[in-house]
């Protein structure tokens, strides 16, 4: 993984909210001999935060 960028967006549509999550990534491999496997994958945890009184 050579670069990584993220944004995020909330979207408020009458009483819905959404979460708009945009993940940009660039991935280089490299090899003389055998092969070469450049991964862009990306795990991506949401968390609700409790209301506070």
């Amino acid at each position: 993984m050579v670069h990584t960028k993220t944004k995020s967006y909330t979207y408020k549509v009458g009483k819905n909210t959404f979460l708009v999550i945009k993940i940009f990534q660039t991935a280089v491999a490299k090899t003389r001999n055998g092969n070469a496997l450049a991964s862009n994958a990306a795990n991506v945890k949401v968390f609700k935060k409790d209301k506070k009184r």
